[in-house]
């Protein structure tokens, strides 16, 4: 009979207390939970961070962008950091930065402040979430306990969403907006305090960091987003946004250029050679898109048109994390049998519908004839496609590369919601102009005279008129987002194939893959 090990015994930064896997799992699991609630947590505020830091409804998008992009575009470094410094290092390093800079953004007074903030926690995401992942192939033996651990992981990841959108609410309406960031801190303060003694150091491996390709494309893709954003405020021919474009080529260029050269990239081209995992990439940019403009818009829309309470908010938000748990669980059921394909081009079409309905918006639709409808819809749509995309980009895959094609699609994910984000705030903000000017002209027309005088002080169009404004423009900035869930549906339809190969793989009869 063995015995586990004593302090004077094990190696160099092993756990100090083994044989409490359950509690290992809970620190992995918190640091999950931490990171993918902050993207709604943060989304149900905005009102009131507009309010306080006097964000315009444009600008207020690098909120969320700040986040993603740095999220996004440092993922993979991340978890390559995890690799060659030591899994159990990396993860708490990036915790410690998630989470002081949860506490410098509420802190912030200006709106820079908060953008940096919302950066750098993108920067600790990148660097734990992967390496998170990562510690549960090492803490877990392979089997079903490391089985029933992924699965807690799986039920964090996609219950985050909607557990961000109450905690929002809550925190935003019984303390101030300030304590969704707030909140982080505990939290991050614990883990950081419990990784130690639970969790131990992995086996460090020889490489290289990519550092000029995680560079260039994360400045490209945010030269990209700032672009369309100017674009939204000062108009095409402003200096600056052509300016901005014009970096985002020059970056983006330079990003391809390193990738196929570097001996150890962070984004393997090979990785596109395959039909259907580059088919795969692209619908999960196109449709993370649509998604990230569909949450930010209707949060608008609920609080500032339908007067919803942050709670409420929060509440109205739920369908569509159901919606996607009952897609997700179907999905799953019947890939082995009908593989990736037939979800893919169903579920792109319900999104589509979804996001078609929407365009109808305006200041009378209600929550139930203009909000629900398409949240279910888009909901179910993307939980078809969720688990669907995440096992095509992997499958065929050699065992050593699961991590790189599976972190490719999560970048992906966060990468394309900025973008598409930003061109539907530039559509926004161009249909906000001009309903504006419609509305200040009827305002001048049939305003009272104390109504005109607040104008003329503050500038802001009253009720019904700026929910006028709001509305048409929110509705206008669909139209874009119906495009991008047509784009999916269409390379769901000409690209995507059913092979055998995935067939078998799916249902767990072929043999692993080369590695």
């Amino acid at each position: 009979m063995t015995t586990s090990p004593s302090i004077q015994d094990q190696k160099p930064g092993a756990a100090r207390r083994e044989g409490h896997p359950g509690i290992a799992l809970t620190v992995i699991a918190a640091c999950q939970l931490m990171v993918v609630l902050d993207a709604t947590i943060v989304n149900i505020a905005l009102p009131h961070i507009q309010g306080a830091l006097k964000f315009s409804t444009t600008d207020l998008t690098w909120v969320v962008s700040a986040y993603t992009l740095t999220f996004g575009g440092l993922l993979l470094l991340g978890g390559r950091a995890g690799d060659i410094l030591g899994r159990r290092r990396v993860f708490t390093a990036g915790i410690l930065l998630f989470t002081v800079a949860s506490l410098l953004g509420g802190f912030a007074q200006e709106p820079w402040q908060l953008l940096a903030a919302r950066a750098l926690q993108g920067v600790g995401g990148a660097i734990a979430s992967p390496t998170s992942l990562a510690l549960i192939t090492t803490t877990f033996p392979e089997g079903p306990e490391r089985n029933r651990a992924f699965g807690v992981f799986a039920a964090v990841s996609a219950g985050g969403g909607a557990i961000g959108l109450l905690a929002g609410g809550m925190l935003t309406e019984w303390l101030d907006w300030r304590w969704v960031l707030f909140v982080n801190v505990p939290i991050g303060v614990l883990i950081i305090v419990v990784t130690p003694l639970y969790i131990s150091e992995s086996e460090r491996h020889p490489g290289r960091f990519d550092i000029s390709g995680a560079l260039t494309s994360t400045l490209g893709m945010a030269s990209l987003v700032y672009g369309f954003i100017r674009a939204a405020e000062e108009g095409w021919r402003d200096s600056l946004t052509i300016a901005s474009f014009g970096a985002a080529v020059v970056l983006l260029v330079a990003f391809a250029l390193v990738e196929s050269r570097a001996k150890e990239p962070i984004t393997p081209l090979r990785m596109f050679a395959d039909r259907n995992r580059s088919g795969t990439y692209v619908i999960m940019l196109s449709l993370a898109a649509a998604m990230f403009g569909m949450f930010f818009f209707i949060v608008l829309f609920v609080q500032n048109v339908l007067q919803y309470t942050p709670i409420e908010a929060g509440l109205a938000f739920l369908p569509i994390t159901v919606a996607i748990v009952a897609g997700a669980g179907l999905s799953q059921r019947f890939l082995p049998v009908l593989g990736p394909k037939p979800f893919m081009v169903v579920g792109s079409s319900l999104v589509t519908l979804g996001l078609g309905w929407l365009t109808f918006i305006d200041p009378g639709s209600s929550y139930l004839s203009g909000v629900l409808g398409p949240m279910l819809l888009f909901g179910f749509g993307m939980g078809l496609n969720f688990v669907t995309l995440t096992l095509t980009a992997v499958s065929g895959v050699a065992v050593h590369e699961a991590g790189a094609a599976s972190g490719l699609l999560n970048a992906t994910q966060q990468v394309g919601g900025s973008l598409g984000l930003s061109i539907l705030t530039t559509v926004f903000g161009t249909a906000n102009r001009e309903e504006g000017e419609k509305q200040v002209a009827d305002f001048m027309a049939t305003a009272s005279a104390e109504q005109k005088a607040e104008f003329a002080r503050t500038q802001q169009l009253p009720a019904p008129w700026s929910h006028e404004v709001l509305a048409h423009g929110i509705s206008t900035a669909f139209i874009p987002a119906v495009a991008m869930a047509v784009l999916a549906l269409i390379i769901a339809t000409l690209v995507i194939r059913v092979r055998k190969s995935d067939l078998e793989a799916l249902s767990g009869t072929a043999g692993p893959a080369a590695g």
